[in-house]
């Protein structure tokens, strides 16, 4: 429960109730409340990430400039165009598994003159690096996003890290800043986000924490932001999903000047060691799905618990720098390019997991989607010239009403959806109100089989109109496809009444939907 203590009188209160067989059952409650020094939802929690990985960059994002594919500067101008649409924040490159044996050095020059690289991690693959740091930062610059740089410290040195750091950053005579000049950028690009590696636990060395702690502070001593007006912010590799003494031992050993975030990285699955199809999926595949999906409220929640511990102040963020629905990938296709179909499962994932991120935006300030084109949970599939939009994507840009806007905190009692004598909560939701005084609400009903049925009463904040869009289809298998790549659009939705300050409506079973109420 919320306390009422300090929370101003007006207030949304939304009443949901599940109809059965035609007989009304118990109620759903979602309260949402405005709060003094409630906090502001970071865009940045609806941050990318774009790995060397798969059709990811190379077939993907690049096509390079001799392509009969309209681009720029290599990149596909259609991905950047519905990537602005998104309101990308920010774009985390390059891993990943292949950041830490990634070396920035081969990615800049000549394009004829940098050496090649076997991709270790996905698929073995040959890479010839015409896809560097310039291209990377120049196309953040297209999209308008902060570009976040995960740094090689599984097999890189201090000085080839801030090196790189020197490069992008440094605004007057260096050795680094001259070679930038040389490269043909004359001014800095300012990056301020980085990554102290990935995944130290695992690929990035297998590290015990207590190490990894070590060489963090090591790195982080010699990072320098070279004059960045925005400063420099380091994040630290954090735990892999329930790895909660991963956090105690990097939020007890990091001192606290060295560190401005710590990353979490979880997916969702039915088992890892076999994740289930990406379209095909039964009910049980579905519902084991959504409660790893689901259970990000489980993490994040002791995450925090064990950061609050040790810094109370909350001047450390967490960082869930990697999400999204992992499943088998797609028959006839390469293992490890982890290509796979988007349905309207991935949306339930995305709305229900930005909901989570929202109403912790108190310690939640970044959050990247994996990944951005071609792989796992993507945004933007393609098929040579063909370019299809997600079921994710209509949600990421449903939901970018919430970036910057202050949180409207939520007491929710939801009832459940129930699959073979387990249940997770059906209904999630989450709610902003901007700064000219307009409030969202994002609905998500994962329940696979059943509308639930939701007043929501607006009286008290002496509010006269409503706007909503919907996203839903016939089947939760259903999906866009390069054949039929509008099947799953945003549509608008009437089917409410709204009188007197009550609004009342159905949220149909696998939907989500943004309420505008002003």
């Amino acid at each position: 429960m919320i306390s009422k203590k300090n929370i101003k009188s007006r207030g949304i209160v939304l009443i949901l109730c599940l109809l059965l067989a035609g007989v009304t059952c118990a109620q759903t409650t979602v309260t949402i409340q405005e709060k003094e020094n409630a906090p502001i939802i970071s865009k940045h929690i609806y941050g990318h990430f774009a790995e060397h990985l798969g059709r990811c960059i190379y077939g993907g994002f690049y096509v390079g400039e001799d392509s009969n594919i309209p681009n720029t500067n290599g990149v596909r101008t259609d991905i950047i165009e519905a990537l602005k649409e998104l309101k990308v924040p920010n774009l985390r490159w390059p891993g990943g598994c292949f950041a830490d044996t990634y070396h920035w050095k081969d990615g800049i020059g000549a394009k004829e003159d940098r050496p090649t690289i076997v991709n270790q991690w996905w698929g073995g693959v040959t890479e010839d690096n015409s896809f560097g740091t310039h291209d990377f930062l120049n196309l953040c610059e297209a999209l308008g996003a902060e570009p976040y740089l995960a740094a090689n410290i599984g097999s890189g040195t201090v000085k080839e890290f801030t090196d790189w750091i020197q490069y992008v950053n440094h605004d007057g005579e260096s050795p680094m800043a001259n070679l930038r000049k040389e490269n043909g950028r004359d001014k800095p690009w300012g990056v301020t986000y980085w990554g102290v590696g990935n995944e130290m636990w695992g690929c990035g060395g297998n590290m015990t924490p207590e190490y990894y702690a070590n060489l963090y502070r090591q790195y982080a001593t010699f990072m320098s932001s070279w004059n960045n007006d925005k400063g420099i912010y380091r994040i630290a590799s954090g735990a892999n999903v329930d790895d909660y003494h991963w956090t105690e031992v990097l939020m007890r050993d990091i001192p606290k000047h060295l560190i401005e975030g710590v990353a979490l990285h979880s997916y969702s699955f039915v088992e890892w060691n076999d994740k289930g199809p990406a379209a095909n999926f039964n009910e049980k595949q579905y519902f084991k799905t959504m409660e790893r999906a689901l259970n990000m409220e489980t993490l994040i929640t002791k995450h925090v618990a064990v950061m609050d511990k040790y810094d109370p102040d909350k001047k450390i963020d967490l960082i869930v720098d990697e999400w999204g629905g992992w499943y088998n990938v797609e028959e006839g296709t390469n293992p490890g390019f982890l290509y796979q179909q988007n349905t309207m499962r991935d949306a339930m994932i995305a709305g229900a997991t930005l909901n989570i991120f929202n109403n912790h935006s108190e310690r939640v300030k970044m959050a990247n989607l994996a990944q951005t084109v071609n792989v796992l949970q993507a945004v933007i599939l393609t098929d040579d010239e063909k370019m299809i939009l997600t079921p994710t994507y209509h949600v990421m840009k449903m939901y970018a009403v919430h970036q910057d806007a202050t949180l409207l905190p939520i007491d929710l009692k939801s009832d459940k959806y129930e699959f073979e004598g387990n249940s997770v909560p059906a209904i999630s939701a989450s709610a902003s109100i901007n700064k000219e005084g307009v409030a969202h609400v994002s609905l998500v009903n994962v329940d696979m089989n059943k509308a639930h049925k939701i007043t929501l009463d607006f009286q008290k904040m002496k509010l006269n109109k409503a706007t909503a869009n919907i996203l839903t289809s016939a089947k939760v298998q259903d999906h866009n496809s390069f054949e039929n790549p509008n099947k799953i659009v945003v549509k608008e939705y009437e089917d409410f009444k709204f009188k007197k300050g009550t609004l009342e409506l159905e949220v149909p079973a696998f939907s989500v939907i943004v309420f505008e109420i002003k």
